[in-house]
């Protein structure tokens, strides 16, 4: 039978999985500006390193892991059955095997590895200017592994966070018959584009590592501002764009979810950047683009798992309660001690955690607030929860296993600067801007 492609579904599929990978280097400007001078260029070099890593671990063993056939108690499949992708992209027949949409399985293949990046990438942010290329290097290759392939197939892969009749959610709430001869969770975790998988996922591993790690010398009675805010918007934008293939392109097709996604995604980034800029202006007297720039990452994160599950009403709601609460939340890390230094806690963490269990109070067909009951709600919370335990152990095994190779530069490295220590360069010549 001739195979049969919808070419728009692959064209926006494809589109979708540029703009995702696109989010990767948007994250270096990001956290780059937030850094200070001389930190900027290991601190955008992080960002790239899990690029060039991770685009060559999902190949080999981070697709199988993730969506593959072969089980191992709902938390991760097997590493060997798709090795190196084989038989992942050819059917018997040498076609293209089927995707989620009416395209071939290797588009999607190239959608989640942008996945895999980003969520690495966001972690780096807690790590700013103390610790070494290379085991942060050593650390992504085991944490995409170990955290996040296994979340991914719990959520996105039929494991125990799906709505597949083994899952927790079919255990808490019963099953129902699925339409094709099988089973299915009566109340379905929902999990659009990644509250757990990427953002909660990332978040407790930033907190985790943070505490590990240490504090920056003179964190917390040294000025630690950033060092180029232009770099900070333009790396929000960047990251306002590509996240648009994150949340739209969860919609694996061009069709009408897609563009709810998107209009969700707007309309929740826009409300948080509103958000966050009112919560400094009553707390600070001020509304700045830093906080402006934070506020449009906390509302991309928070619509994350609900693009396709509310309103654009309730998105707004949405947006608006996570700008705020990240706002507040930033400062939590001069109140406990632990530097996080660029806000992955504040931002990733707490944003994902409101976006993730907001859905049981705001989904438009089964959340508490449209005339749902409350399963959902604590479908929501029982799924946000057990990613953060499970990502919280296994982050933790691996931090302490890398303390022998050693996290942090010397403290005289430290003092002069990582981009000079670890890489021997320099973001800005100014001596000679000085001739």
């Amino acid at each position: 039978m001739e195979e049969v492609v919808n070419t728009g579904d692959a064209a926006w599929m494809l589109m979708a999985a540029s703009l995702v990978l696109l989010m990767t280097p948007g994250l270096a400007f990001f956290y780059g500006g937030m850094s200070r001078a001389k930190s900027v260029l290991n601190m955008m070099m992080m960002s790239f390193g899990a690029m060039a890593l991770i685009g060559v671990i999902y190949v080999l063993w981070g697709w199988s892991m993730s969506y593959g056939t072969e089980s191992v108690g709902g938390i991760f499949a097997n590493p060997f059955e798709f090795f190196g992708l084989q038989g992942a992209i050819y059917d018997e027949e040498g076609g293209f095997l089927p995707g989620l949409g009416n395209y071939p399985q290797i588009i999607d293949i190239g959608f989640q590895v942008t996945f895999a990046i980003i969520t690495t990438a966001l972690i780096s942010g807690a790590l700013a200017e103390r610790v070494k290329f290379g085991t942060w290097m050593v650390f992504a290759g085991l944490w995409v592994t170990f955290a996040y392939f296994p979340l991914a197939h719990m959520v996105w892969g039929g494991g125990l966070l799906s709505g597949s009749e083994d899952g927790i959610a079919a255990k808490l709430f019963g099953t129902v018959d699925d339409g094709e001869g099988g089973l299915t969770a009566a109340v379905a975790p929902i999990d659009f584009a990644g509250g757990t998988v990427v953002h909660i996922n990332a978040g407790i591993a930033a907190l985790v590592l943070a505490l590990v790690v240490g504090k920056r010398a003179g964190f917390g009675t040294v000025a630690m501002r950033p060092h180029n805010l232009p770099f900070v918007m333009l790396g929000a934008a960047l990251l306002w764009f590509g996240w648009f293939g994150f949340n739209a392109g969860s919609a694996f097709a061009a069709d009408g979810i897609a563009g709810l996604a998107w209009v969700n995604t707007t309309t929740a980034t826009a409300a948080a950047i509103l958000g966050w800029l009112l919560t400094e202006r009553i707390r600070d007297g001020k509304a700045t683009s830093l906080g402006a720039a934070s506020g449009a990452v906390a509302g991309l994160v928070a619509i994350t798992p609900a693009a396709g599950a509310l309103s654009p009403v309730g998105s707004i709601a949405l947006g608006a309660v996570a700008g705020v609460l990240s706002a507040l939340a930033v400062g939590l890390k001069f109140k406990f001690g632990y530097d996080d230094s660029l806000d992955v806690v504040g931002v990733h963490l707490v944003s994902g955690l409101w976006g993730t269990i907001a859905i049981g109070f705001l989904a438009t067909d089964t959340g508490l607030f449209y005339g749902g009951d409350y399963k959902q709600l604590v479908v929501q919370i029982v799924i946000a929860l057990v990613a953060l335990v499970f990502t919280a152990i296994v982050t933790t095994v691996i931090a302490f296993a890398l303390k022998p190779l050693g996290w942090r530069v010397s403290p005289d490295e430290e003092a002069r600067g990582i981009d000079e220590t670890e890489h021997a360069e320099s973001a800005y010549d100014f001596v000679s801007a000085l001739r």
